[in-house]
């Protein structure tokens, strides 16, 4: 049986894309308000590395190599953030950090006022870069998500002297 259903003179812009962000940008405004961001945050800390777990083992397979190097991982953290529609690149890389910057947030625009999903990209670089070199610690110094123009991103690959400030994440390999 068919039906001749009407068909709207301008359909709405909806796609796949921009529906899953949107329903995302919504959970996470959800978890924001209902438990409060730093709980919020735990839960994508979560999120993260599983996902980061998935992200190191297919650039190690694509790479075909069983540990990243420093060029590799600063590699992958941009080639990632560019497959999600991010404007990651390197600002610099030396053998104690690798700076990233952002003009682009993969979540979009609707991610201003939920930097809880920023710990998305923490944990996500932390995981890759700690499990390929050992040991990282991630700030996000600036993010779209807070209201700033851009994003800027710091993974350092030596231990400081001194423990994680606020905002600062730490991460240690497994098998390096």
């Amino acid at each position: 049986m068919t039906h001749d259903l009407p068909e709207p003179e301008r359909a709405p812009a909806v796609e796949k894309d921009a529906f899953m962000r949107s329903v995302l940008r919504q959970l996470m405004g959800l978890l924001e308000q209902t438990i409060g961001e730093s709980e919020a945050e735990a839960y994508v800390n979560y999120v993260g590395v599983s996902l980061g777990r998935i992200i190191n083992a297919d650039y190690r397979a694509a790479y075909a190599v069983q540990q990243l190097d420093t060029r590799q991982v600063a590699a992958t953290l941009v080639d990632l953030k560019a497959r999600l529609e991010g404007g990651f690149s390197i600002e610099s890389i030396d053998a104690e950090k690798i700076v990233l910057v952002n003009t682009a947030c993969p979540f979009g625009e609707s991610v201003v006022g939920l930097p809880s999903i920023c710990r998305m990209t923490a944990n996500i670089f932390g995981h890759v870069t700690a499990e390929n070199l050992g040991y990282a610690r991630v700030t996000i110094d600036k993010s779209i998500a807070r209201g700033d123009p851009g994003c800027r991103v710091i993974v350092r690959l030596v231990p400081p002297d001194h423990a994680p400030a606020t905002g600062e994440s730490e991460f240690f390999g497994s098998a390096v």
